[in-house]
């Protein structure tokens, strides 16, 4: 799923993030109607260890340890208020942000029922909940890495509607990562920068390995993911 990074216009007019956000949620507001049932693939695992699992239902439960992690990110920023001297539009940002990603995980635990991995534990001592320059500089990492992560895991599903509905998932991920980028560095083409877009114009992609490697700062929970596309 490497696709090249849409580029906005307007992004960089702050009335606009919103409206920005939200078309990019319209786009999966019928995802719903191609769930598949999911074989139950899951392992009986040590205590404090989940397993993903193999298949479509292993990147399922993949999308869906991500999606937890970018969830609770977000509500422990609305937890503690949003971070000190937020303006209006980042505190309304954050909380689209925060429904768009609650949304997100609710779907994948639906779409797995029985196969779903039960919720993950997170370790966010390393975020600075006061800071802005922390919870919009955590925000960056979970949104360009959940961004990563789906155009790296796509090739492998199987099933064409959840290779569809990925997609869409994605392209709301890549409108956070916009805005967050935006918000940072307004006024800027920073949200479609080099550190994020290949030399012929494509997205980052990262593997399974990449990306879980890089969450496992922020999860608790042990995640076996030996059953995963290599």
């Amino acid at each position: 799923m490497e696709n090249e990074l849409i580029k906005p216009q307007g992004l960089v007019k702050n009335a606009n993030r919103r409206q920005f956000l939200r078309v990019g949620t319209m786009t999966v507001a019928g995802a719903g109607l191609l769930l598949i049932g999911c074989n139950d693939d899951k392992d009986i695992m040590p205590e404090g260890m989940v397993s993903l699992g193999s298949g479509d239902t292993g990147i399922l439960n993949y999308a869906y340890a991500l999606e937890q992690l970018e969830a609770a990110f977000y509500a422990e920023v609305l937890r503690g208020s949003y971070f000190t001297n937020a303006s209006a539009e980042e505190k309304t940002i954050m909380g689209d942000l925060e429904k768009h990603e609650r949304a997100h995980r609710e779907f994948f635990k639906a779409a797995l029922g029985t196969s779903a991995i039960g919720p993950l534990e997170f370790n966010f001592t390393a975020i600075d909940f006061n800071s802005r320059t922390s919870v919009l500089g955590a925000a960056k990492t979970f949104e360009d890495l959940g961004v990563a992560a789906y155009n790296g895991a796509g090739q492998h599903l199987e099933s064409a509607d959840l290779l569809l509905i990925a997609g869409k998932i994605v392209s709301v991920e890549a409108r956070h990562a916009a805005a967050i980028r935006d918000l940072i560095n307004p006024g800027t083409a920073d949200f479609a920068g080099n550190d994020i877009i290949d030399a012929n114009g494509l997205e980052r992609t990262l593997n399974f390995t990449q990306v879980l490697t890089a969450a496992g700062t922020f999860v608790r929970t042990k995640i076996d993911f030996s059953k995963l596309p290599s």
